[in-house]
């Protein structure tokens, strides 16, 4: 026998969730993220709080989520506990203010931690979803995210059901929940296309309170177009990569690329298609955005694997008019299944991220600027590069005007250790560190990726320091740092007009 699900608005939803709840929310990106009900919810705890109330939740999600619910939630003070990233500015000020514990987590570990209890018991799951059946079948929408974990393990389970997303959209999902270890067999998928799941996710439906009708749209934030310095740092990753290929380093069919988010990744993929005679290629990757489904549509990447697409509202209706023509080219997976680990090495995936700033050694900061205040998290960065047959970071050699140097002596906060880093790219140049011992490696990163302003005080520092494998002057290290700290700018005698012209930002 089937259910019929009690039909409740946002707000007799948002009533359903007690103080101190353990919430967990569906989506990853704005893209599948509930609406109705955190907006509700963040309505509520102001009240409650002018009524001078306690109330907060602990909110656990996907990735990021959208303004509705992230901001609205933070704005309303209404979060005590969030994980595993974010990219809201009022969560974000939150964390950085001690007002909101946040805890940073690799993406593809959040689904196995709630499996096993790990974060504590999941009271409420908030899913959206085009559709549920009587019999507790879940199709999610633009993205799958723990939605399929959420649903299995929370006590109490509410449905946005919205109906501004195509039903079709459930033929891109491919749901797999992995048992809890040692019970686990090899994920089967040998190409990024491969399926090897449902296309719903599954719910006890005795655990479904009620479902919330609601018609909206992820709201995605777009990306300006490339600028000039992203699309330089493009020109050096697309002539290595081809120069791999040629060497017979890479095959001549090329490998699944991973790409993270953002202009300097979106100009590196498109850096690739228009390369002449680089192969068409495909992508395993956990977020596809606009640029990538323009690539997909004109045929210069066959098909992607992906958790989800985070569009801007303007190019998801594009993909909903012309859905055949990508139906069996796009995959939407869970993150823990688009995020594996297992997965990463045995298909040999290119991975290529951003960092905020890079030591000479090859350590890489993702997540924190001066090794304090936090900007997004790791998210699925680390889930890759440890695991890539080929990992690769770029970011521009400087930011603020040229105030900071992105290539530091020692990175105020490490996400990326030596160990897996092994291709640099700024601006300027690539640095390829394969096979070089520290001393080495410090001095091709200087020589090919720092800015030219800063280059003489990076080698100074590298050969005044005591000696050692790793060669650092520990009452230095961090000086570059400080003097921004301290003065605004990290050398404090440098002259800022040659950061005026985009020219000097060097080719």
């Amino acid at each position: 026998m089937g259910h019929e699900f009690p039909k409740l608005t946002a707000e007799e939803a948002a009533e359903l969730i007690p103080n101190g709840a353990m919430v967990g929310v569906s989506g990853f990106t704005p893209a599948g993220s509930p609406k109705a009900v955190p907006s509700a919810l963040a309505k509520r705890a102001r009240a409650l709080h002018d009524a001078g109330e306690e109330f907060q939740i602990r909110l656990l999600s996907g990735a990021s989520t959208g303004e509705a619910c992230d901001d609205a939630l933070a704005e309303a003070l209404a979060v005590s506990w969030r994980a595993p990233y974010l990219t809201s500015a009022p969560m974000r000020k939150l964390a950085n203010t001690g007002r909101l514990d946040f805890i940073d987590m690799h993406l593809s570990h959040v689904a196995q931690m709630v499996a096993g209890g790990i974060l504590g018991p999941l009271d409420v799951a908030i899913v959206e979803a085009t559709e549920i059946t009587r019999e507790g079948r879940v199709y999610l929408t633009t993205a799958i995210g723990n939605s399929p974990t959420f649903l299995q393990k929370a006590d109490r389970v509410i449905i946005e059901l919205n109906a501004y997303h195509a039903p079709r959209i459930r033929e891109l999902a491919d749901v797999v929940v992995l048992p809890a270890p040692p019970n686990r067999a090899p994920i089967l998928i040998n190409d990024p296309l491969d399926r090897i799941g449902k296309r719903y996710a599954e719910v006890d439906p005795s655990k479904v309170v009620g479902v919330v009708h609601t018609h909206e749209p992820d709201g995605g934030r777009g990306f300006a177009p490339p600028d000039l310095v992203s699309r330089r740092i493009a020109k050096h990753v697309s002539r290595f990569l081809i120069d791999e290929i040629a060497s017979g380093r890479i095959p001549p069919e090329f490998l699944p690329l991973q790409s993270g988010v953002g202009n300097v990744c979106n100009a590196v993929l498109a850096g690739l298609a228009d390369s002449p005679g680089f192969p068409k290629f495909k992508v395993y990757t956990e977020v596809l955005q606009d640029a990538m489904l323009d690539l997909i549509a004109d045929g210069s990447i066959l098909g992607a694997s992906t958790c989800s697409l985070t569009l801007t509202n303007e190019k998801l209706r594009f993909l909903y008019d012309h859905f055949d023509d990508f139906a069996d080219r796009i995959v939407l997976r869970p993150q823990e299944i688009s995020n594996s680990p297992e997965v990463a090495r045995r298909l040999g995936i290119v991975a290529i991220n951003t960092a905020i700033e890079v030591d000479v050694y090859g350590h890489v900061n993702s997540t924190h600027f001066y090794g304090t205040q936090i900007m997004n998290g790791l998210g699925g960065s680390g889930d890759f590069e440890r695991n890539a047959y080929l990992s690769i970071f770029m970011c521009p050699s400087v930011a603020k005007g040229g105030r900071v140097s992105t290539i530091v002596p020692m990175c105020s906060h490490v996400d990326h250790s030596e160990h897996s880093v092994q291709i640099v790219a700024t601006e300027h140049g690539l640095a390829d560190l394969r096979g070089l011992a520290p001393h080495a490696r410090a001095r091709r990163i200087i020589d090919r990726c720092a800015h030219p302003a800063y280059r003489d005080y990076l080698r100074r520092y590298l050969e005044s320091a005591p000696l050692g494998h790793l060669r650092h002057d520990l009452r230095r290290c961090f000086e570059l740092h400080n003097n921004f700290l301290e003065g605004g700018v990290m050398l404090p005698d440098l002259d800022l007009k040659q950061f005026e012209e985009p020219e000097a930002a060097g080719a």
